[in-house]
């Protein structure tokens, strides 16, 4: 619940807003025209939409013809909090032919389907946190909707950036899990496709059943499990029957003695790694909602796979540093742990997370499984230069954009509910989201630390750090340097001329602890005399080596 001068705050907000003559743009356009009606919460009404999209590094003009989409949509103002308080309104979507009929098409190169999202950033003034998220859970190897930066001018008026989304929806190219038909209630076929969520009760189609078990002991509130897919209008008695009992055996279970036997327990009725990437996206981004709002759960045909699958991810718009409520925007400390301990938390908010999360999340065993993931994904997946390099790109594609839209949308430096950070540029808001998160991955890189497990003797961790002498040496343009590290940490490897001057910076990057070597190239610069300078947590060490063209 928003407090009532957080309300008052909130609802200043819908004054901020100002006309701007829009003519191109680098990104798509998306053109809307409900020839006079209005848009509403529900139903969705019938207009027209067009999509103007001449191609990657081709500009795009608002008289340019429609030649990615042209036709009938249905359309809906969607959302909770922004619904309700933010001026730039998010829509839901529905591609439809002439008769009005729900038709699959691809939008922007987007795989087709009929449903999809235009999401309005504004509390997010980078316009990123979402579509990172989506992005690194891909990289994962999970399924997260896809995405297209736009802008979007609704009955010739010009409404900002926004980012086409696709609905979390089952079929082949969203949620690849079996379809379920009224006539599906025996058998193997009633064992799947299901999608449920733990969210809100805001809004249509949030039809499910509360869990007997309370999220800690003498809790008022409920924990209310809603189905998604088939929807609560199409759902058979049988089915819902069904997965009722799916997730009543595994609640029952977690909530027994040994939900942690590794034959009979957890294991045997979750997909483990989908549950510990799902717990790692929660907690290196502190989503202020997670565990609670907006969280996925699917699962297939047994004759498929039998287990229950945690997301697809969703809703992360005030994660990653952008929340100042219930200690999210500090870059230490668990999420979930705040979430099982805060009595003002427990005791006031209604959406409080499942029992069983707080269980898992200190489980000896699932503890282990995520630190493992962790490190293993910091390597790549997670590397700093891997995500800064993303989040520059996003940058570099939205900044013309930007400046438009914060002329429709002046709220930088403003604060917007429930902004912990406010930047006065743009570029402030970017960089406040890359600290951030360099600060929260450093703090799980040491926290995890402790729980990693080696399990080949053979390749256990050097005991002390070493930096080596490079080879070859005298070198022209590469050489290799070796070192090693016996514990996890923040690793930076730089080469200096004879006058102090950077001519490299080839490593700077979190290093699980092993034995590691890396190849040197210098080109651009003349014989002589260089020095390299290895610093890894407390250890620094400088070695000298000879370029000799």
């Amino acid at each position: 619940m928003l407090s009532n001068v957080v309300f008052a705050q909130v609802l200043l907000c819908q004054t901020i807003s100002a006309q701007v003559t829009f003519t191109s743009s680098n990104l798509p356009i998306v053109v809307v025209d409900t020839h006079g009606q209005t848009i509403v919460n529900e139903p969705k009404i019938t207009a027209d939409m067009g999509i103007i999209d001449n191609g990657e590094g081709v500009r795009n003009y608002i008289t340019d013809p429609q030649n990615d989409f042209k036709g009938k949509v249905g359309i809906e103002i969607r959302g909770s909090t922004s619904q309700m308080f933010f001026p730039k309104k998010q829509y839901a979507v529905e591609t439809r032919n002439d008769l009005g009929a729900d038709t699959s098409v691809s939008l922007l190169g987007l795989p087709e389907e009929s449903d999809w999202t235009l999401y309005a950033p504004y509390s997010d003034k980078t316009f990123f946190r979402n579509v990172l998220t989506y992005w690194l859970s891909a990289k994962l190897g999970r399924y997260a909707s896809r995405f297209k930066f736009c802008e979007l001018v609704i009955n010739g008026e010009y409404m900002g950036v926004y980012v086409l989304f696709e609905k979390i929806k089952r079929g082949k190219n969203r949620v690849d899990i079996s379809k379920l038909t009224s006539l599906d209630v025996t058998g193997d076929d009633l064992t799947g496709g299901y999608i449920l969520k733990v969210d809100k009760t805001d809004g249509a189609g949030n039809g499910g059943w509360e869990s007997p078990y309370p999220p800690f002991f003498a809790a008022w509130q409920k924990i209310l499990w809603q189905y998604h897919y088939p929807k609560p209008e199409d759902i058979t008695q049988e089915q819902s029957a069904y997965i009722q009992n799916i997730i009543g055996g595994f609640e029952s279970l977690m909530n027994s003695s040994n939900f942690d036997d590794q034959q009979n327990g957890y294991p045997a009725i979750i997909d483990v790694p989908s549950f510990v990437d799902n717990f790692l996206i929660n907690e290196m981004s502190k989503n202020v909602d997670a565990y609670r709002l907006s969280t996925f759960f699917y699962k297939d045909k047994d004759s498929k796979n039998p287990k229950l699958f945690a997301g697809p991810v969703w809703d992360y718009n005030i994660a990653w540093g952008n929340s100042n409520y219930y200690s999210s925007s500090v870059t230490s400390g668990w999420h979930l742990a705040f979430l099982s301990s805060d009595l003002t938390f427990m005791t006031t908010d209604q959406f409080q997370p499942p029992f069983w999360w707080k269980k898992l999340y200190v489980e000896p065993h699932f503890r282990i499984q995520y630190a493992n993931r962790w490190y293993a994904l910091r390597k790549n997946e997670l590397s700093f230069s891997n995500i800064y390099h993303f989040i520059d790109s996003l940058k570099t594609l939205v900044n013309e954009a930007q400046v438009r839209n914060y002329q429709r949308w002046p709220i930088l430096g403003q604060w917007i509910w429930p902004n912990d950070y406010v930047g006065q540029t743009y570029n402030d808001e970017v960089t406040h989201l890359k600290n951030w998160i360099l600060e929260r991955f450093i703090w799980m890189d040491g926290e995890l630390q402790k729980y990693v497990q080696v399990d080949d003797p053979q390749n256990e961790s050097p005991t002390t750090f070493q930096l080596g002498q490079n080879y070859p040496n005298p070198f022209n343009p590469e050489t290799k340097i070796g070192f090693q590290v016996p514990e996890n940490c923040f690793v930076d490897l730089h080469v200096f001329d004879v006058l102090g001057e950077e001519v490299a910076h080839p490593i700077s990057e979190f290093k699980t602890a092993g034995k590691y070597e890396i190849a040197v190239r210098l080109t651009g610069t003349g014989s002589g005399l260089y020095f390299y300078k290895l610093k890894a947590g407390s250890f620094s060490e400088i070695r000298k080596m000879i370029l000799l063209k």
